[in-house]
């Protein structure tokens, strides 16, 4: 059996901070494979060792094979977790590091190939008999091939990269006019995130429900889930708020699509941490893909049942985790998950980078922070602009959603604008607090920006002693009107 003294983390942000701190829960040492941009981030401080893998384009450092297996046998690990995005779904590097003399923390590359390519998933699935979306998963990849399917298909046919996830490269077609311009530029975003420019169409459900099962497949691969999360709250196609457990399943429901998550795994042979995603509409549901890595909104399942995904990762790597049924018990309360972006939720969600000058969470009972930046760090705009999770549990839902608003209302970050008036709007909607949203809830209700609230007098006076205490004193206060920092209040 392996024991690892020292894991390579082959990512950034804070799914790095996340390992990092699993690793040293195992008493593992950790080498961060970093980009030029991500020196002085919270994991660099963190980690065991550093190691720059290239410049700050994704291409020639997160996404270089060759450069981050260098990197982790330079830095004497016996190991590499690639988190979630970059190389995470790669097969290639999978077998590479394996190849390496390392070992992958995740599901095999047989796994990820039949699995984690969404193409091949899908036809897996057909042999296994399970619901899917009706679409295209060939292998012509011509933009007119692919019109002439979309409108076979139907208008409105939503585009998906293939060895994609989390919304990157994903466009939603509403007719032939605007399909060519947005079917090539699905495949230069898939090509940028994924290194791999193969998409596929599938019809657009337009009142959906998104639901995912983690599934988790042990040492000897025995799958079992670990129930469900909803993520309908998506802007853009990409998840924003997510919750465990689904306001929306019966317990009939749940448990025919809970086994039908752990047959596509099973089938795939899955060892390591999955999740198998759905789209629920008028009480049937359908596979959407498998994510063969671990999910960015994994900590409301750990939250509910009090599990550690990532540290059940690594020992699964080792060859000593195996699933204790008696430990899989019902969830318990309800978490919720928010994801705090860098944009200015007033102008459309454009990336707000630049200097954190301040960033302080409230601690309290029920409250969990990871996030990969603290006060004086900068954000860049090179990478996915999300900054920080922040999950709480509680009870029930309802109190739930009370103690996220509360959260965010107490939450500072100063420097840049970020997301957490939207999100206050969204927890606050009557449909959300309902648990009746679908995929189409923010297009629906909500425009790109804000209405930018008025100033108030204390506000004001707050602002101005900020702006002192940054420029240094009082003889820059009547410089204070005109300085770019006069808009950084609004992060707060």
């Amino acid at each position: 059996m392996k024991k690892f003294t020292r894991i390579a983390i082959a990512n950034r942000g804070e799914v790095a901070v996340r390992i990092i701190k699993a690793c040293e829960e195992l008493g593992i040492e950790t080498v961060l494979l970093h980009s030029e941009a991500d020196i002085n981030t919270r994991a660099y401080r963190m980690a065991t060792k550093t190691i720059c893998v290239g410049p700050a384009a994704t291409a020639e450092s997160y996404l270089n094979i060759p450069a981050n297996i260098n990197g982790a046998l330079a830095g004497g690990a016996q190991a590499v977790h690639p988190g979630f995005g970059f190389l995470s779904e790669n097969a290639d590097f999978a077998e590479a590091v394996n190849k390496a003399g390392l070992t992958f923390i995740g599901p095999s590359p047989e796994a990820i190939r039949a699995l984690g390519d969404k193409v091949h998933c899908k036809e897996l699935a057909k042999q296994a008999g399970l619901p899917l979306v009706p679409g295209y998963q060939g292998e012509n990849q011509d933009v007119a091939h692919l019109i002439t399917q979309a409108e076979k298909i139907g208008y409105p046919v939503i585009v998906k990269a293939a060895a994609g996830g989390g919304g990157r490269g994903m466009k939603l077609l509403k007719s032939s006019v605007e399909a060519h311009e947005l079917i090539e530029s699905a495949q230069r975003e898939a090509q940028s995130a994924f290194g791999s420019p193969k998409v596929f169409l599938e019809k657009y459900l337009d009142r959906a429900k998104h639901i995912e099962f983690q599934v988790f497949g042990d040492s000897t691969g025995n799958v079992q889930h670990f129930f469900d999360r909803e993520c309908s709250v998506q802007r853009r196609h990409q998840k924003i708020i997510e919750e465990a457990t689904s306001p929306s399943l019966t317990d009939d429901l749940r448990r025919r699509m809970g086994e039908a998550a752990c047959a596509i795994a099973t089938l795939g042979k899955y060892k390591g941490a999955g999740t198998v995603e759905f789209l629920l509409q008028d009480g049937e549901f359908y596979l959407l893909e498998v994510n063969t890595r671990l999910q960015v909104e994994h900590p409301v399942t750990e939250e509910v049942l009090g599990v550690d995904l990532v540290k059940m990762q690594i020992l699964t790597a080792q060859g000593d985790f195996v699933h204790d049924n008696k430990q899989i018990r019902a969830p318990k309360g309800h978490s919720i998950e928010c994801r705090i972006y860098a944009e200015n939720p007033f102008l459309g969600g454009v990336p707000s980078t630049g200097l954190l000058g301040h960033v302080e969470w409230p601690e309290g009972p029920g409250r969990r922070y990871e996030y990969g930046f603290d006060s004086g760090d900068t954000i860049t705009p090179y990478y996915d602009p999300m900054i920080a999770k922040v999950i709480v549990w509680d009870e029930n839902r309802p109190r739930a959603i009370q103690k996220m608003i509360r959260v965010l209302k107490d939450s500072v970050v100063f420097g840049v604008h970020t997301n957490i008036p939207y999100l206050i709007e969204i927890l606050s909607h009557k449909e959300f607090v309902m648990g009746t949203m679908t995929t189409r809830f923010i297009e629906t209700y909500f425009s790109e920006s804000l209405k930018e609230p008025a100033l108030t007098e204390i506000e004001k006076t707050v602002a101005a002693g900020a702006l002192l205490q940054l420029r240094g004193g009082a003889g820059e206060t009547a410089k204070a009107s005109a300085s770019p920092w006069a808009s950084y209040w609004r992060g707060i």
